[in-house]
């Protein structure tokens, strides 16, 4: 045989076998990028193992908001006295049947104020009271219910009103008062604060009996 095939051939056999060396780790090692050449079945997914705790979270990207603090129970406030110029604090008191027209009146007393100055402490509305309509029949003694009216209660709280601006004031509410409506102005007073709860027997005889 001819000595020049003899080192071809011997060539081409080294480089095959480089070839098959470096082709070895490739077959064994399956592609993440491509999982259609690994030799594995479609049951062992190698990214199974991978991390994903991490998906669709995103609350961690929200800024830290401080926690909420318990609401403190509602106290009193300071009850302002009288002086030779500006009177003490006052409750305008609104009161009617159709509650829009009662909200609607409440607060144009309160734009009012605010446009002549006059400071409002505070505003609120009262628990509505029911009041129950009988009727007796004709032909009997039985009463029955003929209707319920329910009567709603808005306060507009004043602090120093001045005298001199007062009868004005009260001039302009009652040329603007609605129908229906019912319009006083009070002193205020610790029993108009306690007035704005409702009344629960049971939980005061509960604690009277646990003080006891």
């Amino acid at each position: 045989m001819n000595p020049v095939f003899r080192k071809v051939q011997a060539s081409v056999a080294q480089q095959a076998l480089l070839l098959n060396k470096a082709l070895t780790p490739c077959r064994a090692a399956p592609s993440i990028r491509h999982p259609v050449w690994c030799t594995h079945s479609v049951n062992e997914r190698q990214y199974k193992g991978m991390p994903t705790h991490g998906i669709g979270r995103w609350k961690y990207l929200l800024p830290k908001q401080a926690p909420r603090k318990k609401k403190d129970k509602q106290q009193m406030k300071q009850i302002m006295s009288a002086t030779d110029t500006a009177y003490g604090t006052l409750n305008v008191n609104v009161s009617g049947y159709d509650m829009t027209v009662v909200e609607h009146y409440s607060q144009y007393i309160h734009n009012f104020c605010n446009r002549l100055g006059i400071k409002v402490a505070d505003s609120y509305a009262l628990p509505t009271k029911s009041t129950e309509v009988m009727l007796m029949q004709e032909q009997g003694t039985k009463t029955y219910v003929d209707a319920v009216l329910k009567t709603h209660h808005r306060v507009i709280q004043l602090s120093t009103l001045n005298a001199a601006l007062c009868p004005v004031f009260m001039d302009v509410l009652l040329k603007n008062q609605p129908e229906g409506v019912q319009l006083s102005v009070t002193e205020h007073t610790e029993a108009d604060f306690q007035a704005r709860f409702k009344a629960r027997p049971e939980l005061e005889g509960l604690i009277a009996q646990m003080n006891q």
